[in-house]
């Protein structure tokens, strides 16, 4: 199953780094790859919820339908978002590393019968999407300590 993966050491701690990333409707604040398009309804495990994503900062935004699949405070947010043929899970993973640090691991997995084909077109812009969507939640984490 084709895959991304990025992960990096935040110097928060992971209660502070679990607020922010599970806040959706605060992902206008620091996020510019993920955004919420159902505010007032907050995550919980199988819930539908509509997300928007911007691979590369300055596109139009890409919207579509998820499922919450997982969601483990202060640890584990996960959704599955799917259309005929291709089907993409998120993952998110909070550790805390001990004084006052959290590592922080997002991956999304593709499968079906269109993951590798279309892999081809978004895989650059995908992967750069996450790094930056990490680099800002590191940041905006970091500085509202």
């Amino acid at each position: 199953m084709p895959s991304l993966y990025t992960e990096t050491v935040i110097n928060a701690p992971i209660r502070q780094v679990w607020r922010i990333l599970s806040d959706k409707e605060g992902w206008m604040y620091w996020n510019t790859y993920l955004y919420d398009c159902s505010f007032r309804l907050p995550i919980k495990e199988s819930r539908d919820v509509i997300l928007a994503l911007r691979r590369v900062d300055g596109d139009d935004p890409i919207e579509f339908q998820a499922r919450i699949m997982i969601y483990q405070p202060p640890n584990c947010l996960s959704w599955v978002a799917s259309i005929p043929g291709f089907r993409n899970k998120t993952i998110f993973e909070l550790q805390d590393l001990g004084d006052g640090c959290t590592q922080y691991r997002h991956q999304e997995s593709y499968s079906g019968a269109f993951s590798r084909f279309a892999l081809r077109f978004i895989r650059d812009d995908q992967q750069q999407g996450i790094r930056r969507m990490a680099r800002e939640l590191k940041i905006f984490a970091e500085r509202s300590m």
